[in-house]
C-alpha cells in the first residue's frame, strides 16, 4: 500500500543529499565550543535572525523552554495564546522547569489582540506575579498554520517595550510565514527579544531546532540546557543536516502551501467537513467533520492507506510536507471522496 503520512511535517526524511553533508561533516566536542559545523550552524542562524548569537538545541520545546527559563524568575508568569503549542504540548513544562505561572489569552487565528493582553498585565501590588513574558507562535498549529500578521507582532513587541515585559517567538514553522509573505525571517524576529525554530518540520532535517537572542540571553540559555540534559558532544553530524535544511529546503516549502490549499479547496465541498478556507494559509489544514467522529475518521483513512492526526478538541489535522507528493495529495483526496 502507498501510505500517505499527513500526520505532520516531523515525519519527514532525511534525503540522500542531506544524509551525504551529515556523512562528510566536520565534528568536534560542542561541549567544549570545539564543533566547527555547530559552530557554523549557530553563526548561520544569529546572522539570519538578526541576533547576537544562537543555540543549537535538540528540540523545539527545549527552545521554547529555555526561552522561558532564562527570561524569568520563578513566581512570575507569562502570557500566550489560548492554543499557543508551549501551552498545550510541552506537558506543563514551564510550571516544572521555571515555576512560572501561564495566562492564556484567547486569539484570532492565533494573533492575541493588545487590548486583551493590556488588561491582563499585573499591576506592582506585592501579591501579584509579575508580567515578565509575551509567548508569540508564527505559524500558529492549532489555529492552522495561520500566519500571525507582522502588524499583530510589532504592536505586541511595542506594548512590551513600554510595560517592561519581554517577547519570545515559538517560531517553529517561521520560514513557512517568511516564504508565504515574503517578510524575511529577520524583521520578525526583529520584534522580539528571542526566537526559536525547528529544522526538523518542513525543513526536512532529522534533529533539532535553534534558539536566538542576545548574548547574555544566549549564555543563560547555554547553561539551562546543560543542566536539562541537552548538551551534546559531536553535535556536527545534526548540525550539517540543518545546515543543508537551510540552505536548499525553504523556497520549496511553498510547495507544501500549494498541496495543502488544494487539498483543503477539495474536501470543503463535502457535506459535513468544516474548513475556515482563508485560514489555510501554509501547511497545515484543521477541519471538523459532523458525519463521523474523529477517532472513525482517523481509523477510516489509515486503512485505506492515508494517515491524518487529531488537530484541537474535535477536529482533525492535515499537514503537507516534501515527503508528499502532489500526486499522493490527489490520491489523498480521491479517498477521501470515496470515504463520503
Amino acid at each position: 500500500m502507498d501510505f500517505i503520512d499527513l500526520r505532520s511535517d516531523t515525519v519527514t526524511r532525511p534525503s540522500k543529499a542531506m544524509r551525504e553533508a551529515i556523512f562528510a561533516a566536520e565534528v568536534g566536542d560542542d561541549i567544549y565550543g570545539e564543533d566547527p559545523t555547530v559552530n557554523k550552524l549557530q553563526e548561520k542562524c544569529a546572522a539570519l535572525t538578526g541576533k547576537e548569537k544562537a543555540l543549537f538545541v535538540t528540540s523545539g520545546c527545549l527552545g521554547n523552554q529555555l526561552a522561558i527559563k532564562a527570561q524569568t524568575v520563578p513566581g512570575d508568569e507569562v502570557m500566550c495564546e489560548s492554543e499557543s503549542h508551549i501551552f498545550n504540548y510541552e506537558t506543563a513544562a514551564p510550571s516544572v522547569i521555571s515555576q512560572v505561572q501561564m495566562v492564556t489569552i484567547p486569539g484570532k487565528n492565533g494573533a492575541m489582540e493588545i487590548s486583551e493582553i493590556s488588561k491582563r498585565v499585573r499591576s506592582s501590588e506585592y501579591y501579584f506575579p509579575k508580567t515578565r513574558l509575551i509567548c508569540l507562535e508564527n505559524t500558529h498549529n492549532r489555529a492552522g498554520g495561520t500566519i500571525l500578521p507582522v502588524e499583530n507582532i510589532k504592536a505586541v513587541s511595542e506594548f512590551a517595550v513600554k510595560n517592561g515585559i519581554k517577547v519570545h517567538i515559538d517560531g517553529a514553522r517561521i520560514f513557512n510565514a517568511s516564504v508565504e509573505t515574503g517578510i524575511s525571517v529577520k524583521e520578525y524576529a526583529g520584534h522580539a527579544d528571542s526566537i526559536s525554530f525547528c529544522f526538523s518540520k518542513g525543513l526536512g532535517a532529522p534533529v533539532g531546532s535553534i534558539l536566538c537572542g542576545d548574548a547574555e540571553f544566549i549564555t543563560r540559555a547555554h547553561k539551562w540546557r546543560k543542566i536539562l540534559g541537552g548538551g551534546m558532544r559531536q553535535a556536527g553530524i545534526l548540525a550539517a543536516a540543518a545546515i543543508y535544511a537551510l540552505d536548499n529546503n525553504i523556497e520549496r516549502l511553498k510547495e507544501d502551501h500549494k498541496k495543502a490549499k488544494y487539498f483543503a479547496e477539495e474536501i470543503s465541498e463535502l457535506d459535513g467537513i468544516g474548513i475556515d478556507l482563508p485560514s489555510v494559509q501554509t501547511n497545515i489544514i484543521i477541519f471538523g467533520c459532523s458525519k463521523y467522529s474523529r477517532p472513525e475518521l482517523i481509523k477510516s483513512l489509515k486503512e485505506r492507506g492515508v494517515a491524518i492526526s487529531a488537530g484541537s478538541y474535535d477536529n482533525m489535522r492535515a499537514v503537507f510536507h516534501k515527503d508528499v507528493s502532489m500526486e499522493q495529495v490527489i490520491k489523498a483526496v480521491n479517498i477521501f471522496k470515496e470515504i463520503y
